[in-house]
């Protein structure tokens, strides 16, 4: 099959490899596209070095093909398995998604939504399971902010918070206040024109960027600010900093930051399964990069020029 191999961190090129054989809990997928986010960029290039450590390789990455987020068509069914048969169009995460087929636990799959492509559906797990446990306790009519809103997770938190019955502020840049807009915002900054005002009951912090007493003043009493991920870091910890200091910082608060680490299970998915088919929360797929042009599509991603989400086709 065709992939991209990468055998060390910084480089990686399309090449050939065996197709994998699933074991006990999973299942062969014939993949017909990958999702791609910031995730992928940071594991070609090992950076920030504490995901090394964590466990993601040490001087070299554990998954020698890169993707996580598919979307494909079961094609083998290994032992233990049976949500699943041979020709079900399925959506999830998997180790290696950048390639011709991948083996995926059946326990991080669902069914693919109906009423989407497989392009589609390849742009809405990860991004998507983030956001839905992001605002998970929002209630009807609290006040949301979603802090790039124009990405990946904070296209589908701006979706997600109205279908909870939010008042939904959106921030983003120039290119990406009209996404914002359609995907159904109250309001939307610009925030190269002029940040936000006023204060919320939970922000949705997928940028990183303020520092947290800006987003405390921001807040309600009691109110959440939800951590996503940050790029602003460095080498060594990323955003990773942020999420580490926010237990002690908050013993000294009300307003509480809450560092985001979102689970990849197929009931998440199912439950953007079942808002997608309700026509509640529509991917905002980008671009659409063939396999042989993966890497620029990573590329596009970490320039921040993807607007919304960008994908792989297979």
């Amino acid at each position: 099959m065709k992939a991209v191999v990468q055998r060390r961190y910084g480089s990686a090129v399309l090449g050939d490899l065996d197709v994998p054989v699933p074991g006990k809990g999973e299942v062969l997928l014939e993949v017909r596209a990958a999702g791609v986010d910031m995730g992928v960029w940071h594991i070609l290039t090992g950076r920030p070095y504490l995901l090394r450590i964590l466990g993601f390789g040490f001087r070299a990455p554990k998954s020698i093909v890169p993707g996580r987020d598919v979307a494909g068509v079961v094609k083998e069914i290994g032992p233990g398995v049976t949500e699943f048969a041979v020709g079900d169009e399925v959506f999830g995460t998997c180790e290696g998604s950048f390639a011709e087929y991948a083996v995926a636990p059946a326990a991080r799959l669902a069914r693919k939504p109906q009423n989407l492509s497989f392009s589609e559906a390849a742009a809405l797990p990860i991004s998507g399971g983030t956001a839905l446990q992001g605002l998970r306790g929002v209630q009807q009519g609290q006040r949301v902010l979603v802090l790039g809103a124009g990405g990946g997770v904070g296209s589908y938190g701006v979706q997600i918070a109205k279908a909870m019955g939010a008042h939904v502020t959106a921030v983003c840049s120039t290119r990406k206040v009209e996404l914002a807009r359609n995907l159904g915002a109250d309001e939307v900054f610009d925030y190269t024109v002029a940040d936000f005002t006023g204060t919320y009951d939970l922000i949705l912090d997928c940028g990183g960027a303020r520092p947290f007493s800006l987003l405390r003043k921001a807040t309600n009493d009691r109110g959440r600010i939800v951590l996503v991920g940050a790029e602003t870091g460095g080498k060594i910890t990323g955003g990773f900093h942020k999420m580490m200091a926010a237990p002690v910082l908050n013993l000294f608060s009300s307003r509480k930051l809450v560092p985001l680490m979102s689970a990849e299970r197929a009931d998440v998915f199912d439950e953007l399964r079942v808002l997608v088919e309700a026509g509640e929360l529509t991917p905002a797929v980008d671009k659409v990069f063939p396999l042989s042009e993966a890497l620029n599509a990573v590329d596009h991603v970490y320039s921040r020029r993807s607007v919304g989400k960008t994908v792989v086709a297979i």
